[in-house]
């Protein structure tokens, strides 16, 4: 299934050269800033700030509590609220959360998973209060639970329940909420986790066959859902195989679902995909040097035809970003925008005889590991055995043994070092966030309907028993006040929890 596709022009299948005939001399990619710290109403700001220095859509993250499906009074959660992420309990905290911004005008990206279903119930409801029509209202869940297992460990439920809810998101939002993005197949987390180019190209379409044969065994048309598929990719150090890496995928992902979907809208062929630059690149040792790297990198995704580019700031191997430096890492993505000129061409590199052999041969190493997955079962199969899991640990091995041998250079890590420490601030999270989250949700349990809170709980967990579509649910559920940790733990009670056995 490799090789190069000819001469085929930005916009035709396999669309190696950009989904888009004219790309960004049509349209600029989004460019989206991801952030979300404390409580609902410090994110709020950050994201009116971001939306005043120009940014074109949102992109929330969340703390570990509220991905893990724990409220902030939890035992675990001590120590978390607020932390790497915003704290989300309650339908009343994303209120807060969006508080002036039109859901209508804005595009929303939410990294959230094991959770997807509850903070889209939380949006979905959100919009309605605001006067929007869901119909119109756009953005992405990240819903990709299978990486979870793979390679982030944010998973709460055993594999195949957590597909069941992937499922039925994907129904409830093609009639609900039909220009929202159901799913975002994410690469970035693999290869953070340390894969190579073409391992992060693999298992994520292995996780994308996954979703999509589950769905048609639900019932679901491959051509109402495929469209409104997305993915989520790195945007690592090494450029010209990042290029590569993009053009491939894009080609590999079109064959694949003509060829082995059968599917017959064209859009259902199109990659359309999000960037995020990479953390794992980023060093504590000369943080400036940090906004060279995340360039470079920004450039290679821009030059691969990305949808959308979260530049990642200078100081993250420190901390959260603070306000001075999110803005810079934004004013990176401008001026390639505006100021660079690659613009103007949709595939800048097409035709070079070194990244079409490198498109090819990513592409074809990809495949081989998809063949090795279908010959296991599939990627839940390949999960359950630990395959892409050891895959990842020992690139990430050779990885870092390449470093410690100095046969790969890392500025100021391991050649090029100072003595001269630079101080630059670093954001702190205010420790008294996580006090006012615990009572805040506290004062909802005491509020609400405690008849209604218990009627929707107990339907919940009634429907999780059947194969009963669970989105309806988990809608009223939020709509009677019911936190992210009950919803949770309604499921858990029916599904249990998942323990890994690697």
């Amino acid at each position: 299934m490799s090789t190069s596709d000819g001469h085929s022009k930005p916009g035709e299948f396999p669309f190696t050269r950009g989904i888009y005939p004219g790309m960004y001399r049509d349209r600029l990619w989004t460019m989206r800033q991801y952030a979300g710290f404390g409580t609902a109403e410090e994110s709020n700001a950050r994201y009116r700030y971001l939306l005043s220095q120009g940014t074109t859509g949102l992109s929330v993250a969340f703390d570990l509590p509220t991905q893990m499906g724990m409220d902030p009074d939890h035992s675990l959660a001590i120590g978390e609220v607020g932390r790497v992420g915003v704290s989300i309990a309650s339908l009343d905290d994303m209120r807060k959360l969006f508080d002036g911004i039109s859901l209508e005008k804005v595009s929303t990206s939410m990294t959230i998973n094991s959770t997807a279903a509850i903070l889209l119930a939380f949006y979905y409801l959100i919009a309605k209060e605001q006067g929007a029509d869901p119909r119109k209202i756009s953005g992405t869940i990240q819903n990709d639970i299978l990486k979870e297992y793979i390679a982030r460990g944010t998973y709460i439920y055993p594999p195949r329940a957590a597909l069941r809810i992937v499922t039925d998101v994907f129904a409830w939002a093609a009639t609900e909420v039909p220009e929202w993005n159901t799913i975002s197949i994410s690469g970035y987390h693999i290869r953070e986790a340390g894969s190579t180019a073409a391992q992060e190209v693999a298992f994520t379409f292995a996780n994308a066959i996954a979703y999509i044969e589950s769905a048609l065994a639900a019932g679901l048309d491959i051509d109402a859902f495929a469209p409104r598929l997305s993915f989520f990719f790195n945007a690592h150090m090494d450029f010209l195989t990042e290029i590569a890496k993009y053009r491939a995928s894009r080609r590999l992902y079109a064959r694949l679902m003509k060829e082995r979907f059968g599917t017959k809208n064209e859009r259902s062929c199109m990659l359309r995909f999000h960037t995020q630059t990479a953390g794992s690149s980023l060093t504590a040792q000369q943080p400036d040097v940090n906004v060279v790297r995340t360039t470079i990198e920004a450039l290679a995704a821009v030059l691969g035809g990305t949808q959308s580019l979260h530049t990642n700031s200078r100081d993250e191997a420190l901390g959260l970003p603070t306000e001075e430096s999110a803005r810079l890492a934004l004013r990176t993505q401008q001026v390639i925008a505006f100021e660079s000129g690659v613009t103007a061409v949709p595939d800048p590199f097409g035709g070079s005889y070194f990244i079409e052999d490198l498109t090819d041969r990513i592409e074809a190493e990809a495949m081989d590991y998809i063949r090795r997955i279908d010959q296991m079962g599939g990627a839940l199969a390949g999960i359950e055995t630990g395959f892409q899991q050891s895959q990842i640990q020992n690139a990430a091995y050779d990885f870092q043994r390449s470093i410690e041998s100095g046969e790969r250079i890392i500025v100021g890590v391991n050649r090029f070092q100072s003595d001269t420490s630079t101080e630059i601030p670093v954001f702190r999270v205010n420790a008294a966030n996580e006090k006012a989250q615990v009572e805040s949700v506290k004062k909802l349990r005491a509020t609400r309907s405690e008849t209604t809170w218990r009627a929707t709980i107990e339907s919940l967990e009634a429907a999780a028993r059947t194969t009963d579509n669970l989105m309806p649910k988990i809608v009223a559920a939020a709509q009677a006040s019911a936190t992210v940790g009950e919803i949770s733990d309604a499921l858990r009670r029916v599904f249990g929890e998942y323990r890994d056995r690697a």
